[in-house]
């Protein structure tokens, strides 16, 4: 086995435990949604079909940019030129495709997703919800991408939520995060208008997020000998 095939090969057990995960979690229901994860240029990706909550390494297929297979057994997922269409567009790691519960109900309604906590800017802020189209489609592809520029998640009228990252746990957080933020959302309207972050507050939590170096562990600083005062004995 060559180095490469090596990758590959721990690259799709890496897509099914992010499915299972997943699964686990409730963001995926039988075989609706896929996942997938980049290695230079190849794409290890879900296939059609596959109950994602239980899948195994050898029902994600592997492929080139193009979309063509390169090693497995079964079709990609029907989503596929939306996951190259991410990669070749923002060169990004890891997709994540979902019918998570909280993010398609606010895919029903809104037309964005406002920035209701602050955590929502680690997705950029705002979440776009891309116009309703026939899954599979490259009509559905197009604007998903277009919703995704300057993000790292969006929704889709009326089917799911996409996000995408550098590494396939980031991919798989986002998703976490981005159904938190429909859940708190959806938990808020229900009591009354939804206030929202506007663009001066939302910079200043960067700019507080980068002088403290937030979402990082800090060790404590060694306790400092204190030096004793002019005519003190230790």
């Amino acid at each position: 086995m060559t180095a490469s095939s090596s990758a590959l090969s721990q690259e799709r057990a890496a897509v099914a435990d992010a499915c299972r995960r997943l699964g686990a979690e409730g963001l995926l229901i039988g075989t609706a949604g896929n996942v997938s994860v980049r290695v230079e240029d190849r794409v290890a990706i879900t296939a059609t079909g596959a109950v994602l909550a239980g899948l195994t390494p050898d029902q994600v297929t592997v492929v080139d940019l193009d979309g063509k297979i390169v090693a497995g057994t079964l079709r990609p997922t029907s989503e596929l030129d939306l996951h190259l269409g991410v990669y070749r567009r923002y060169g990004t790691g890891a997709v994540v495709h979902t019918h998570a519960p909280m993010a398609t109900a606010v895919s029903c309604v809104l037309d964005e997703l406002p920035c209701v906590h602050y955590q929502l800017l680690a997705l950029g802020g705002t979440v776009r919800v891309a116009p309703y189209a026939t899954f599979g489609t490259p009509e559905l592809a197009e604007s998903v991408l277009a919703a995704l520029d300057g993000r790292s998640a969006a929704l889709m009228a009326n089917h799911g939520a996409v996000t995408h990252a550098t590494t396939l746990d980031k991919a798989v957080e986002n998703a976490l995060l981005l159904e938190w933020a429909c859940g708190v959302y959806q938990r808020a309207a229900a009591m009354g208008r939804p206030r929202f972050l506007d663009e001066r507050q939302q910079l200043a939590v960067i700019e507080a997020a980068i002088a403290r170096d937030y979402g990082t562990t800090h060790p404590v600083p060694p306790a400092q000998e204190e030096t004793p005062m002019k005519g003190e004995s230790r």
